[in-house]
């Protein structure tokens, strides 16, 4: 993931409406929300929703799908697994927290 699609998506997702609406699609998994249950889930009014859905789209975290009457939304999963791989990329000087994740926040913490 290029720098400037990470900026993209952290700025979508720095918006309080906007990362409510990120985390209830996460949590609905890939079946996904239409919008209506999104906006009784998250209490966000209908043009509201809308834009900070379009916002969500425009940085590849959500896809959009019809049926029937409704449009579905989903969370984009595999931007999310670049977007936090790109983050970690680095972690531990390069050695994998995988196994260890306590090891990378202990020792943040007492240098």
């Amino acid at each position: 993931m290029k720098a400037k699609h990470v900026i993209v998506a952290l700025s979508a997702l720095a918006q309080e409406s906007r990362l409510a609406v990120y985390r209830a699609l996460v949590e609905a998994g890939r079946s996904g929300l239409s919008a209506g249950k999104i906006g009784e889930r998250t209490g966000i009014s209908p043009s509201s929703l809308s834009f900070h859905l379009k916002e969500l789209s425009h940085a590849g975290l959500v896809s959009a799908r019809p049926e029937g009457r409704f449009i579905f939304y989903t969370a984009n999963f595999a931007t999310m697994n670049e977007l936090l791989s790109f983050l970690t990329e680095n972690c531990c000087s390069g050695d994998s927290c995988a196994t260890d994740p306590e090891r990378c926040t202990t020792e943040e913490r007492t240098s």
